[in-house]
């Protein structure tokens, strides 16, 4: 009698042992997918000096991807203090700004890098203009910024607000150019290779690379 019982619970303590393992495999094979890719990858940027773009880039170069720069079907205009009076009529009256850029198959993409300048301390209209037009439900939304020197204020936050049904991953962020002091084009040369690692170093902390 007791070696039939032994030999009944040697075999639940296998089967246990099995279906804890094909569990494990199934989980380390569903987590294996959600990786960036080619082809699940989407990085949309807008850069008014070319700062964010560069991050962009380099965002690019290190996971691959679609990469696509915001623009507006009316641009904002060339002087500095006309194109800030216009945003903060913009931010106060919530106007989003029509996008001339259009992204098909935003359903392909598992992943969204949003990029954006800090302007008056908010998210810039026209990416607000983005996450208004496009479903981001079920996709992680990682943010990256770059600013003069002030932050990002209350733009991640903003992503959040307006991405509920997304996954926002931690944000980057790193000094860029100063218009107003015109300095415009700032991360090129040392500065690039700077925040290559800066942005490698980042990537690695939320794994999006190994």
């Amino acid at each position: 009698m007791m070696k039939h019982i032994t030999v009944l619970l040697l075999t639940i303590s296998t089967i246990l042992c099995l279906a804890s393992g094909s569990s494990r495999a199934q989980q380390s094979g569903a987590n294996s997918l959600r990786v960036p890719t080619e082809k699940n990858t989407l990085i949309v940027y807008l850069s008014r000096t070319n700062n964010t773009k560069a991050i962009a880039e380099i965002i690019h170069q290190k996971v691959g991807g679609t990469l696509v720069a915001l623009e507006l079907e009316m641009p904002y205009p060339s002087d500095y203090r006309a194109a800030v009076q216009q945003v903060v009529r913009e931010n106060e009256t919530g106007y989003l700004p029509p996008l001339k850029t259009k992204i098909d198959g935003i359903e392909q993409y598992e992943f969204v890098f949003l990029g954006f300048p800090t302007w008056g301390m908010q998210l810039p209209p026209p990416d607000k203009s983005f996450l208004h037009e496009y479903n981001l439900t079920g996709k992680t939304v990682i943010p990256f910024n770059t600013n003069g020197g002030y932050g990002v204020g209350s733009s991640f936050a903003t992503v959040k607000e307006l991405c509920p049904q997304s996954t926002i991953l931690q944000g980057f962020s790193t000094r860029g150019g100063s218009e107003i002091d015109g300095h415009n084009l700032v991360i090129t040369n040392a500065r690039a290779e700077e925040a290559s690692k800066e942005v490698q170093s980042w990537l690695k902390t939320i794994e999006m690379l190994k």
